[in-house]
Order: structure tokens, then sequence, then C-alpha cells
């Protein structure tokens, strides 16, 4: 069997609902939407964490990130009425990557954009990766989405040019030059559309007009919620956005939709199409609740941060013809490290199940094929920036309960009748509460799960305690 090559494209904070195919009425997304007509478009796909670098590193683990470790995003630090969980601040070179297993069978391994997996002897080509481009320890342009950007494995660009479009240009230029006797393993792990909120302002202009016409105001979308839980944000207050309207963010999608298509046309001009797999999925929920809100994921509850479907569930497409059949859906759950096995098995390569332990081949489904992934956990023991408290969760079927560590407090949905997660029945459906609580706390077991303890020096916000919460 011909091994394919294989595009893993992964967006940083998309929401689910950020794509026309998955809903927006505001953003336009025609190559995207080009790309699931082609393949098939997951309903209930979920990223492993709310927040990034546990995400990346399940991906290319196949492993939960409690079992890795790493459980915020790198850098990441707070606490409140509970302290912070100790947590790495790099991917383990004990873990077999999947980028590794792909190069051990023979592929050519490129990595291109963002890491977020730690510097030094932990960037992705002590993972497996023949090549990076662009990727490092940080977890945004911290100069901005305009050259120069100061990344160390991405020289500077012209004065102004869009790192978006850079990053396409580079990872484009590696197909055309591949080495045609060997399959490819591209990871293009987009910087956007993290903050700053940044995109070319012709764009920008185009949207402000959109918005006006559509009588969308800036000054009615955002709703100002409670204070955030964290004391290192002191007074904030959570800012939800109530519909999609923000002409910046919506320019941002455009570019990275023009990125997808220049991708797509590169592989269809080099007669690549119909032996790639090509992924499209984002790392988390997108930012709707805080950091200026720039998008909104309803019917989906809250964001990037939370616990709640719009921290998780995210969009997911993948095109490989002749193998998914096209302008199909899934609604089958499935989650991050399901990739690893689902990578290793399209590739026709052993798999590795001491490994990617915690991932469930997605091939059965990839073909239209019935298959029950089985049940999903999360374990994010930290505060999040956007008003998320430490949490754990588990969805199995249509059921979802969520555990939070601050007061024990649970919370089960039935997802198929409340998608937005408005109506709890942890009072009425108490066998079903007590059959995920059991599964939950099992599995956290089995994964040596780190809990947050009480924090005694925990002072409310509105007190003056003269503690700085830092250095809580």
């Amino acid at each position: 069997m011909k091994k394919p090559n294989i595009v893993y494209i992964l967006i940083d904070d998309l929401g689910w609902r950020d794509l026309t195919c998955y809903g927006s009425s505001f953003y336009e997304t025609p190559h995207l939407d080009r790309l699931a007509r082609e393949g098939m478009r997951f309903t209930d796909a979920y990223a492993a964490a709310p927040v990034c670098s546990p995400t990346r590193a399940s991906l290319l683990t196949g492993k939960y990130p409690a079992r890795v470790g790493v459980t915020q995003y790198i850098g990441g630090h707070g606490v409140g009425r509970l302290c912070d969980v100790p947590y790495m601040h790099f991917l383990p070179s004990s873990e077999r990557c999947v980028a590794t297993s792909l190069r051990d069978g023979g592929y050519q391994t490129w990595h291109v954009g963002k890491w977020h997996l730690g510097n030094r002897g932990t960037m992705p080509e002590y993972h497996g990766f023949d090549t990076n481009i662009g990727g490092c320890g940080w977890g945004m342009p911290q100069q901005g989405y305009f050259s120069p950007w100061g990344i160390e494995t991405l020289p500077d660009g012209p004065e102004g040019e869009y790192l978006t479009e850079r990053l396409t240009k580079e990872a484009t230029k590696l197909i055309r030059e591949r080495d045609q006797d060997k399959p490819f393993f591209l990871n293009l792990w987009h910087y956007t559309v993290h903050t700053p909120i940044q995109a070319p302002e012709h764009l920008i202009e185009k949207y402000r007009a959109k918005a006006k016409r559509l009588g969308l105001k800036e000054e009615d979308a955002i709703e100002e919620g409670e204070r955030l839980p964290c004391l290192h944000h002191g007074t904030d207050r959570v800012q939800r956005r109530k519909f999609q309207s923000d002409p910046v963010y919506a320019a941002m999608i455009e570019t990275l939709d023009d990125s997808i298509g220049q991708v797509l046309d590169t592989l269809a001009a080099e007669g690549l199409s119909d032996d790639t797999l090509v992924v499209f999925k984002s790392d988390n929920g997108g930012l709707a609740t805080a950091e200026s809100s720039p998008t909104c994921n309803a019917p989906l509850s809250e964001g990037k941060g939370w616990m709640y479907e719009g921290g998780t569930r995210v969009c997911q497409i993948a095109r490989w013809p002749n193998h998914i059949p096209a302008g199909t859906e899934c609604s089958e759950p499935t989650t991050t490290p399901d990739w690893y096995p689902t990578l290793l098995e399209a590739a026709n390569l052993p798999l590795d199940p001491e490994q990617h332990i915690d991932g469930k081949s997605m091939l059965p489904l990839l073909r239209g094929e019935q298959d029950e992934r089985g049940p999903i956990f999360w374990h994010y023991p930290h505060y999040s920036n956007q008003g998320g408290i430490p949490a754990a969760s588990v969805r199995d079927g249509d059921w979802k309960l969520i555990e939070f560590f601050e007061d024990g407090r649970r919370e089960l949905y039935n997802l198929r009748d409340d998608i937005s997660e408005t109506a709890d029945l942890a009072e009425t459906e108490t066998e079903k509460l007590s059959l995920l609580t059991d599964q939950l706390h099992c599995w956290q077991k089995e994964v040596e799960a780190l809990f947050p303890k009480v924090n005694r020096l925990y002072v409310p916000p509105e007190a003056d305690s003269g503690v700085d919460p830092a250095e809580v």
C-alpha cells in the first residue's frame, strides 16, 4: 500500500463556529468550506485541553495532557482560591512523538509555525522533525504579525510582511522542493488566530463595511460579567462576546482561509491531492470571554480556558480522496490524541500502543464506518486567563460531567438535547451523575492526575490584603 503524504494544519484559538461551514454568518472561509465538501466535517471533535500547549503535547504523543504532564499553556501560572499545580514546561524527551514514528517509517518530516512546547533541546528538531521553520518557545508572535517578528527560527521578511502569509510560503515551498521518492509529513501549526488580533488593513476595512451593512455594532457585542477568579487579573471582569462582528478577527480568518487555499492549490499543482491526507483542526475553543474577546462560540457556552463546550469543542475537517467519502459528516466524539494512531494506520505503519495509550484510531470513522470511541476525559487543574477555574470533565455518549475543584461542585448535561449546557441535570439524573463521576475519578487515578490545594493566603479581590498575588 502506497504511503500517503500527510498535511496536518493546527490553528491557534479557532472557535467551533468560526468557519462558514460550521455556521458563521460573518466570517468568510470558501477554501475551508471546499475542504469540507471534499472530505469529512466533524461536529463533535474535541481538543484535549481548553488551552494550547497541553493539546499540542497530546497530539504529538497520543496521550492525554494529564498523563504527559503538560497540563497548562507553557509559561502560565495563576492562583485564586486554590494554589497552582506544577506541570512540565516542555515536551519530555522520553516521549516518542508521532513525527519520530513517521520519520522512522520513511517520511520527510517538516514543522512550520508555532511550537510552544519548550525551547533549546525540546524544539521540533529534537522530537522527530527534519525541518523547523518558525517553531520556538513562543505561544504568540510577541512582536506582532507584521515583520520584523524576531522569531529565532524564521528570518524576518520585508518590513510589513504578514506572518500567516510567510508561513504559507514556507510550507508550499517545502512541498514543491520535496524529495519525490519519499512521502512527507507537513505539520503546519499557524500562530493565527491567537492574539494580538492583527490583520492587513484592506481586509479589515472590508469587514468593517460588512458589519455596518449587517447592522452589527461593536458597542453592543460585549457583555460584562463576573470578576476573573485568578488573582493576577485583579478586579478585571469577564467580557463575553454575544455575536461575531470583530472586523480585525474576521480579516485574520480570511488570511487563514487563503493560506489553506494556497496549500490545497499547491498539492493540486504538484499532482498530490489524491495521495495526501489533509487534516484541519483547532487547538482549543475560540477566545470569547477575555483578552478583547474577538469571537463568539454560541450556541456553545463560554470559550478558550473554560471546561464548557466553547472551550474544548473545535472544528475538524479531514480530506483524503478515495478513502474519506466526500461531503460527509461525522458526529462521533473524537479527541486530539486519536490522531497519533490514525496517522500511523493511514501510513500503513505499525501501531505503538505503549506510546499512544489514550488515542483510538479514527480510520474506521474516516471511511464512513460506524465506530464508538468511548469516553473522553479532560483534566485542567489551573486557572485560565479567560475566566475558567480548575476542573475536570468526561463525556460519554451524549452525557457530559464537569467537576470543579474549588468547591467540588458537579454539573451534568445531555449534549444531544442541550448543546449550550444550560440545563444542569445533576440533581435529577443521579444515577448517571454517579456513573460518570466514578469513570472520571478512576481515570484520574490511572493517569496520576495532580490536584490543586487550598490557597490559605487567599483574600477576595475586594479586600486589600497587602499580599502581592504574584508571590502567593
